[in-house]
């Protein structure tokens, strides 16, 4: 992963190259809105970088020491019907959603790595209360197993026969995708199997004797991150990321783009596979010719800024890329 500190230079260099619209009816606009946003969300992301390596050693520990740690195994924490185990989320604040998929080559032996890897539920919890913006913490595992603190209703959103392995929060960290295996922020937001709506992730690769046992995820919703970030902040910003999908940001910055409100979808129906943004919210597939010019200007010609026609609602978008993530932060000034 990139370190965070090149983003301040990024950014200073960014405000020294301040640009003012040459129209005479646009007013001046010296470029500095509050980037600070960038380093605060950054600066917090990174924090988790840290969380979930933390979370990888004490996993692995687990798994090398399954042996001499089997007499300490709770073997009754849960109890399972049909791969699914039947706590519900209010039974207790520290207890995991487990599944055991039907795709599981081996449910015995899936069953004995649920229990070595029990241990994982009080650390998913720690995780969770110690940074406030988190969805979740999980992981899955090559042999079918998900495990999701907090719980959640899994036998009404999971289905049993899903392939976890070929979902963006599973491959995205295997040895393919992240031959450097580390800590690995995912791009695109997507749906969440779990029905908590847009999900921004971090995922990091497990191994049990050098092969690939299962992926670490961390998840933040899109709207707390817009909700913590965003809506607090004067100006009217919204995210996109290198593809110039819209990530999320204020009602009126996507609106004055000429899109309908952004809202939190979720899947009341279980998901059989990725389930990404829809086309409707990305910035190159605009039915306006001047969003498009501004999605090349900002994305393509790493300008950073754009003057729209003044035909056009906005005056003009003034962009900062991020730099842990592939994402810029757009400001949209409008008419007074």
């Amino acid at each position: 992963m990139r370190p965070i500190v090149p983003c301040v230079f990024l950014l200073l260099l960014v405000l020294s190259g301040a640009c003012e619209p040459t129209s005479g009816n646009r007013s001046k606009h010296n470029l500095q809105f509050d980037r600070s946003i960038i380093i605060e969300i950054e600066s917090e992301l990174s924090r988790l970088d840290e969380e979930i390596i933390m979370l990888k050693d004490h996993f692995e520990f687990l798994l090398a020491n399954r042996d001499s740690l089997r007499q300490y195994v709770e073997v009754d924490k849960y109890s399972f019907d049909h791969g699914y185990s039947t706590n519900l989320p209010k039974d207790s604040e520290k207890l995991s959603s487990v599944v055991i998929l039907n795709t599981t080559p081996d449910y015995d032996a899936a069953m004995r790595n649920v229990l070595i890897t029990n241990g994982m539920d009080s650390l998913f919890h720690q995780t969770f209360e110690k940074h406030g913006m988190l969805a979740q913490v999980y992981y899955n595992s090559v042999d079918q197993v998900s495990r999701v603190f907090p719980a959640y209703d899994s036998k009404a959103l999971l289905d049993p026969d899903i392939d976890v392995t070929s979902f963006n929060f599973f491959y995205e960290g295997d040895f393919k995708h992240n031959p450097e295996k580390g800590p690995v922020w995912i791009p695109e937001v997507y749906v969440d199997p779990a029905g908590r709506g847009w999900i921004l992730s971090l995922v990091h690769p497990v191994t049990e004797q050098g092969e690939l046992y299962a992926v670490l995820g961390i998840d933040i919703t899109v709207d707390e991150l817009i909700g913590r970030f965003l809506e607090s902040k004067e100006g009217d910003f919204l995210i996109v990321n290198s593809k110039g999908d819209i990530v999320g940001g204020k009602a009126v910055a996507i609106e004055s783009l000429s899109f309908p409100p952004l809202l939190n979808h979720v899947y009341r129906e279980t998901i059989l596979a990725d389930n990404f943004r829809i086309s409707d919210f990305n910035l190159f597939n605009s039915k306006n010719n001047e969003v498009r010019k501004m999605a090349n200007a900002i994305i393509l010609d790493k300008e950073n800024h754009f003057f729209f026609a003044d035909e056009f609602s906005p005056v003009a978008a003034y962009a900062v890329p991020f730099t842990l993530l592939d994402w810029y932060l757009i400001e949209i000034q409008l008419k007074s």
